[in-house]
């Protein structure tokens, strides 16, 4: 029997799409307006979700006060109210898309979390446009 338990959290952040290898024309036509060389910002739903067995002894797939703690320490301290160019070593040569975000968040949690689990994180960047990555 496996069950999915979820947790979600909130984070504000600034960023801007673009790529320093490309011309600023080329940059723009791609990315329109997160081009913006003064960067604009989100605020960010994220859900991460975790998958598997229910421990007999406990009850629990993971205990969810452990995924909320891992999910403060891992992704709201790092990217809370930060620029994720200019403050976020993960993204000094990563665009920071929200692709590319939920693949980070999910590596740093994958790092911390049973092997045995499964792990999905799903990133909102705005209410109708998100992203979920679960490995691979």
């Amino acid at each position: 029997m496996r069950v999915k338990v979820s947790r979600k959290a909130h984070f504000n952040a600034a960023h801007r799409l673009y790529r320093k290898d490309w011309s600023f024309e080329k940059n723009d036509r791609v990315f329109g307006k997160c081009n913006n060389p003064n960067y604009h910002g989100h605020n960010y739903e994220l859900i991460v979700s975790v998958t598997g067995a229910i421990d007999q002894e406990t009850g629990y797939v993971m205990d969810i006060k452990d995924l909320k703690d891992l999910i403060e320490v891992e992704v709201v301290s790092a990217f809370d109210h930060k620029n994720l160019n200019e403050d976020c070593p993960e993204f000094a040569e990563l665009n920071p898309t929200a692709e590319h975000i939920a693949v980070v968040i999910w590596n740093k949690l994958r790092n911390r979390i049973k092997s045995e689990l499964d792990l999905e994180v799903v990133l909102y960047e705005t209410p109708r446009n998100f992203v979920t990555y679960s490995g691979g």
